[in-house]
């Protein structure tokens, strides 16, 4: 291989290295079987999450990873692997990836990173499952307002009684 080309692949093992490093989430999946139509619409859902999806060889992957610090994750690197990369939400790629992979069953998730981990299939999927940043936001408000709402309720009530009373 000449000089050149090492050069090049070196300069994208770092860029896929800082991409790790600086994700939020990290969802890497094998696509065999997905067809154009599949890929196109798991990219635009995707990119209107903020999540970028790239396909990537195997080798540069591995090395990037190890560059990284993340250990483990290289046994994923098999077969056609595309990675989704989230700076923002973490939920975001997993989420999506996984509600994607019930329709489109030759989408298979291999694993990834959760902020700075490398996670398992289980860990992903069971992090697809959480509510987006908003759902549990408006959760928090939910149980925030609770106690107010009782005493609305609590005051209400005693006004009624002496309203029935007089």
């Amino acid at each position: 291989m000449s000089e050149a080309a090492i050069a090049k692949k070196s300069v994208i093992v770092d860029e896929v290295s800082e991409k790790f490093s600086a994700a939020a989430s990290v969802v890497v999946v094998d696509y065999r079987g997905l067809t154009v139509d599949e890929v196109t619409r798991l990219r635009k859902q995707l990119r209107d999450a903020n999540v970028e999806m790239k396909v990537i060889k195997n080798s540069i992957l591995s090395r990037a990873a190890e560059k990284a610090g993340l250990e483990g994750l290289g046994e994923v690197f098999t077969g056609p692997t595309a990675v989704a990369f989230s700076n923002e939400d973490v939920v975001a790629p997993a989420k999506i990836i996984n509600d994607f992979a019930k329709d489109a069953k030759a989408l298979e998730i291999k694993g990834g990173i959760i902020e700075g981990k490398v996670s398992s299939v289980e860990e992903i999927v069971a992090l697809a499952k959480l509510p987006n940043r908003e759902g549990l936001l408006s959760m928090l408000l939910s149980v925030l307002q609770a106690p107010i709402r009782n005493v609305a309720y609590a005051v209400k009530a005693v006004a009624e009684k002496e309203e029935d009373a007089a």
